[in-house]
């Protein structure tokens, strides 16, 4: 069943105020692939994103109404995997605060100079418990979105463009770890994310756990597998229609389903969970709540782990649980 639990493990916030700091939002996610001109033609003719950069080994892709430089970047690789996930900062001072609070939980910190990464500048890079490669950056190049910011623009790729999917932005990720709450622990503690909703086993594990910095459902979600693994990472659609109509592209491209059209329990979204051309899951989603401040952490329990994750079947297929990058 789904409580109002009396945990307590949240990231603290002040309640003072002032300008905002830490981590803001999802910046980029980075994979490997062995095809890069098949998994970027199926991210532009199909998901609809646009290119922004190539280099002699790499793809860098942005959806349309996002400002940054990229949000995507597609690496050639012997194998499909996950490079890192590079998560937004408030203020470049930021990076010095949390560089000292990696530091001091006992990981070391990397510094990135200014122009090593194309459309960015310095930033920090570290391990994380779960084994995954984390970096935090502050200045990123703004190339502009794809249509006017004050009101609709006639032929722009967004709302009613329906030969690709078009999401307007990149919205969190799931990674995979062997101890959850010892993962969980970490980004709340020393990185102020904050936990929505868990999901606990019968002895009050977590076998699952969805954290927050941009006030909604989640940012990043954590659940139990192998350390390193990437589960998905998800675009943002702005409605259930959008969500019906991303289906309608899929099955025309023959693009294979994982889970959906279908709604989750935790965090309430709407959601289509899908694999691009070399496995790597994807999934578009809608929908969900806005946690403020004082939101409290919302507990499922192992028994009910069906309905918590797809609300309208009530049970998870093998596929979902094991298949990651």
């Amino acid at each position: 069943m789904r409580v109002d639990p009396s945990d307590t493990r949240q990231a603290r916030r002040s309640t003072v105020a002032g300008r905002p700091r830490g981590i803001l939002r999802l910046g980029h996610v980075d994979v490997t692939v062995t095809d890069l001109d098949l998994t970027s033609a199926y991210y532009t003719e199909v998901m609809g994103m646009e290119v922004v950069a190539r280099d002699e080994d790499s793809v860098y892709l942005k959806c349309w109404d996002e400002e940054d430089h990229h949000s995507l970047r597609l690496r050639y690789a012997p194998r499909v995997g996950m490079d890192l996930m590079s998560f937004k900062v408030h203020h470049e001072d930021d990076l010095d605060d949390l560089e000292n609070k990696v530091s001091r939980f006992g990981f070391p910190v990397q510094r990135i100079s200014r122009g090593e990464c194309l459309g960015q500048g310095e930033s920090i890079r570290f391990s994380t418990p779960s084994g995954h490669v984390m970096e935090l950056v502050h200045d990123v190049e703004k190339v502009g979105t794809s249509r006017l910011q004050h009101g609709p623009e006639k032929g722009a790729p967004g709302p009613g463009f329906r030969d690709r999917i078009a999401p307007p932005r990149m919205d969190h990720m799931l990674v995979t770890a062997e101890e959850v709450g010892e993962a969980s622990q970490f980004y709340m503690d020393v990185l102020g994310f904050r936990i929505t909703e868990q999901l606990l086993d019968g002895n009050g594990h977590q076998l699952g756990a969805w954290l927050e910095r941009s006030h909604s459902p989640h940012d990043l979600a954590i659940v139990h597998g192998p350390n390193g693994g990437l589960h998905h990472f998800a675009f943002w659609l702005d409605d259930w229609d959008d969500v019906r109509d991303a289906a309608d592209i899929l099955a025309y491209n023959g693009i294979q389903l994982d889970v959906g059209p279908t709604r989750h329990g935790v965090t309430r979204g709407s959601t289509i969970y899908f694999f691009d051309p070399l496995g790597t899951r994807n999934e578009v989603f809608t929908g969900g709540y806005r946690p403020d401040p004082d939101f409290p952490t919302l507990t499922w329990t192992e028994d009910n782990i069906g309905r918590a994750v797809f609300y309208y079947e009530g049970e998870l297929n093998d596929r979902f649980m094991k298949v990651h990058t």
